[in-house]
C-alpha cells in the first residue's frame, strides 16, 4: 500500500515480521476495493485471561478516508482467524458502503431515470428515502446518569445525551461484553 498507511499494533504479544507482513499484505485488498481509504489501523490483542479459549485473540481494524470511517472487530482462538474474519467483515461493510454510494448517485443514470424508480408504481407517490425521523430533547447529565437512564428507559443499544462534563453531545452504547462505550463526536 504505497500511498496508504497501515499501522499495525499489538498488545500483550510480540510484533514479529511475519505478523506485520501478513497483516499489511492482507490489508492491501481494502484499498483495492475502496481507493478513498487513506489509512488502516490494525490492533491485535492477546487476552490471556479470556473466559473462553475462542476469545484469546482480538483483531480490531479501523479504516479512515474522506467522509469514511469503517471498523470491524473479531475474536478467535487463533490470531490469523481473528484477523481474517475481521477483514472479511470489513470487506462486507465496504461493499455495503459502495452500494449505498452508487444508489445515492443513481449508478450514473440521469436524474429523470432515478426519479422514476423513487416513485411508487401503485400509488404514484414518492417513496421516502429516509424511513424515520425522530426528534427528542437532550437533557444535560453525567456519564453515570446516562448509564442509569439507558437502563431505566430500556434502551438496549445506545443512548444520546448532553454531557455536562464536556459540554458536548455524546452517545453511550452497550458493548458485546455488557460493558459500555462512549462516543464523543468532534467536528472534523
Amino acid at each position: 500500500m504505497t500511498d496508504h498507511q497501515v499501522d499495525v499494533q499489538t498488545r500483550n504479544m510480540a510484533m514479529t515480521d511475519a505478523i506485520h507482513d501478513y497483516v499489511t499484505g492482507r490489508a492491501e485488498r481494502l484499498t483495492r476495493h475502496l481507493p478513498q481509504i487513506e489509512d488502516v489501523r490494525v490492533e491485535l490483542t492477546y487476552l490471556k485471561s479470556a473466559r473462553n479459549a475462542s476469545d484469546r485473540f482480538t483483531a480490531e481494524i479501523t479504516t479512515r478516508g474522506k467522509n469514511l470511517l469503517l471498523r470491524a472487530e473479531e475474536r478467535a482462538d487463533d490470531l490469523h482467524a481473528a484477523f481474517d474474519t475481521a477483514l472479511d467483515k470489513l470487506d462486507r461493510q465496504i461493499e455495503r458502503f459502495k452500494g449505498k454510494r452508487n444508489r445515492a448517485r443513481g449508478d450514473g443514470r440521469s436524474a429523470a431515470e432515478v426519479a422514476e424508480q423513487i416513485v411508487d408504481d401503485e400509488t404514484g407517490e414518492l417513496t421516502p428515502l429516509l424511513a424515520k425521523r425522530k426528534k427528542f430533547t437532550l437533557y444535560p447529565m453525567s456519564e453515570e446518569e446516562a448509564i442509569i437512564q439507558m437502563r431505566e428507559l430500556g434502551h438496549e443499544n445506545f443512548f444520546i445525551f448532553y454531557n455536562v462534563e464536556s459540554s458536548k453531545i455524546n452517545v453511550l452504547y452497550r458493548r458485546r461484553n455488557g460493558s459500555y462505550g462512549l462516543i464523543e463526536p468532534e467536528i472534523g
